[in-house]
């Protein structure tokens, strides 16, 4: 993967730390648009997303432009000194589009038309919407292309759309054909002879649509990885056009993190800098794990390099079934969370909050109140804090831990005719990274084709489909002296889907020292037990692992190699006193597997040991209370609580807070959703509550 070099240095080395919103003139007169630049200043906003939803304003109907509302915004905003992210507006075509040309719609999996009047309302492999969505994105860049105002890029809008229309079928057929070259290497792949699926020409394959029972899960796969892949080609599109009349200007789309509908591997390597939304749901007071593990996942797809949040809510969102609203506080939180973990800015949806359409409800940082009111001022001091912390912009945030991970795998293991719907590869990602949360440890979470020469310790929660070639290079690098976790129903598939045969997982077995028979999802809980000598052995002996259970997945294993030592076994039922968890030595290294969903405390003792083997430096003494997160950045420290209750965070020496320039220390008290962003030499923190 190489992001051009420009990336966000091209923008932040001239504004810094990057605050913005999107922004929608086009919904408000054109009088108002100074006071929205003088709000706009007054909150530190240096960047904003312009015209997203735009096409309808833009060309009115067909062969018919309106560039003058742009025109004038543009140098509105430049007047301002206020940045622009100029958007394609191709995620939601005009309803003309779709009128004269039906064949631009998407349809369902049951053949039904998803009609204009809401948006994302195009099939990605129509050739009239391409045609369209270039033709716009051309006069935009060759309008635009030079403007001084503009300083980036921004090609639709979470591109996820997916259709199984004619269009697509035919188009499905071609990437097929690229791909396996024959019909004979199509029906090895897929697997026709089951169920008499042959296939005897290209013109019978169809996208996976309604059917009867249970599709073909190789077909399914190829389909999403087809989908992918068109989605891919409609943003490399748009980006050469614009790259040929604004070649120093950086291009990118906005990610919506473990989003199933796109491989985001494949667009890392085409964009000039990652771009991704995150939506904290207030709600779910844990939900901010998941937006660490998912700002991790830039960290990753960017290289340990800076990425940029693009969106983020400023307050509540509208379309969960219940709109929550962040409490006060919360929202500093969050996005201090995103710029620990390598973000170059802060924006957010949108600036404005909209008085009609769909998303009217929807928080934004001017609310219908106005700016007195507790969201604009939160949003303002925020921004006032973004300058005390602009010596970050540029910073790079590497980390020695990976988190391997894979959209195809993804895909592949939660296939409904798998043996569980409920190991679900996101919560196994999540089980595996919440005991480096509790330590205080940041992951970059990397596809298996990455290269590991630079991390010290390697989780793989979940890797139902692992090629032989990925596999070797985990094993070899495990060989060298790296320090692997490998979770359940891992390296059991190749490319295809199609399992292997012989014991599981065959591909991974020397390095684990382990191999299994049968996989058992459980009908009711199963006791574990913990041996007393071992690397878990202090954990077992404190009682610490005493009366725990595997509640949904077991596995049928036994030992592989003498240099394997089991550290769990099963407590009763068919498995009783069998392996659940084996740790083993591989030529200068240690990998662990574990053959059940380990409770918390169990998983979180086995990571903390292979933290511990692998030689890396904790910065937390025991575990960081749940809502409280602590990341590292440029060698500041922010410490954040996520809660709405006060936590107590104990260092081992002082500390100054870059913001306040207080001196804490040894005794930190963190108000509810209080943060601090703390430069010391400190290698040791224990946490109280």
């Amino acid at each position: 993967m190489h992001l051009r070099s420009h990336g966000l240095n091209s923008v932040t080395q001239q504004s810094g730390l990057l605050f913005g919103a999107d922004y929608n003139p086009e919904q408000w007169p054109e009088e108002s648009w100074p006071e929205d630049i003088r709000l706009m200043q007054q909150a530190g906003i240096n960047l904003v997303t312009l015209g997203v939803f735009s096409w309808a304003r833009l060309q009115p109907s067909e062969g018919r432009w309106d560039f003058g509302w742009l025109d004038r915004i543009l140098a509105l905003l430049h007047e301002g000194n206020i940045n622009v992210c100029l958007a394609t507006p191709t995620a939601s075509p005009p309803p003309w589009l779709g009128h004269r040309f039906p064949s631009t719609l998407p349809t369902d999996a049951s053949g039904t038309t998803l009609w204009y009047g809401s948006r994302n309302q195009f099939s990605p492999s129509s050739a009239v919407y391409r045609s369209a969505a270039l033709q716009v994105t051309a006069a935009l860049a060759e309008r635009y292309g030079k403007h001084p105002a503009v300083v980036m890029w921004h090609v639709g809008n979470e591109l996820g759309q997916v259709s199984y229309d004619d269009e697509t079928a035919g188009a499905f057929r071609g990437w097929l054909l690229r791909r396996y070259g024959s019909l004979d290497n199509l029906n090895s792949a897929w697997g026709t002879t089951f169920w008499s699926q042959g296939y005897s020409s290209w013109e019978e394959i169809l996208p996976p649509r309604t059917a009867p029972y249970l599709h073909n899960p190789t077909q399914v796969l190829d389909f999403k990885r087809f989908t992918s892949d068109s989605l891919l080609k409609l943003f490399t599109a748009e980006r050469d056009i614009i790259r040929r009349h604004s070649p120093d200007v950086p291009v990118t789309t906005n990610l919506m993190g473990f989003f199933r509908g796109a491989d985001y591997f494949s667009f890392a390597g085409e964009t000039d800098l990652i771009g991704n939304n995150w939506y904290t749901d207030p709600a779910q007071p844990q939900t901010w794990e998941l937006g660490a593990l998912t700002h991790d996942l830039c960290r990753g797809l960017a290289a340990g390099r800076p990425w940029l949040l693009m969106e983020s809510a400023a307050s509540a969102v509208n379309w969960r079934p219940h709109n929550s609203a962040k409490e006060p506080g919360a929202l500093r939180v969050d996005s201090l969370s995103a710029l620990a973990r390598g973000s170059d800015g802060i924006c957010f949806f949108q600036f404005r909050q909209s008085a009609f359409g769909a998303e009217r409800f929807h928080s934004a940082v001017v609310p219908l109140a106005g700016e007195d009111t507790r969201v604009f001022r939160e949003v303002s001091a925020l921004g006032s804090e973004l300058q005390n912390l602009r010596l970050l912009a540029g910073t790079p945030s590497p980390s020695r831990i990976a988190v391997l991970f894979d959209w195809d795998s993804w895909w592949a293991a939660e296939s409904p005719d798998c043996p569980s719907d409920r190991l679900g590869v996101l919560d196994q990602l999540q089980a595996y990274y919440r005991p480096l949360l509790r330590r205080g440890l940041s992951v970059e979470v990397v596809h298996p084709a990455a290269a590991l020469d630079r991390f010290d310790l390697v989780l793989v929660p979940s890797l139902f489909l692992l090629t032989e070639e990925h596999a070797a290079a985990l094993t070899g690098w495990v060989h060298g002296g790296g320090t692997a976790v490998v979770g359940p129903f891992s390296g059991l598939a190749d490319s295809n889907g199609h399992l292997r045969q012989g014991r599981f997982p065959a591909v991974l077995a020397g390095m684990l020292g382990v191999t299994g028979e049968e996989w058992r999802p459980l009908a009711g809980s199963v006791g574990l037990e913990f041996g007393q000598p071992g690397p878990l052995g202090a954990a077992a002996n404190a009682g610490m692992l005493d009366n725990l259970e595997a509640a949904v997945w077991s596995e049928d294993l036994r030992l592989h190699s003498s240099s394997a030592a089991v550290v769990a076994t099963f407590a009763s039922g068919p498995l009783a006193g069998k392996p659940a968890a084996v740790r083993n030595s591989h030529g200068q290294g240690t990998a662990w597997y574990i053959g059940c969903d380990l409770p918390a405390a169990a998983l979180g003792n086995i990571v903390g040991a292979a933290v511990a083997e692998a030689g890396l430096t904790v910065p937390v003494a025991g575990e960081l209370p749940d809502d409280v997160e602590l990341a590292t950045r440029g060698g500041y420290h922010f410490l954040l609580n996520h809660g709405p209750e006060p936590r107590t965070v104990r260092l081992k020496e002082q500390s100054v807070d870059l913001l306040t320039g207080d001196s804490h220390g040894p005794d930190i008290t963190l108000e509810p959703y209080g943060a601090l962003v703390l430069k010391n030499n400190f290698d040791h923190i224990e946490n109280g509550n």
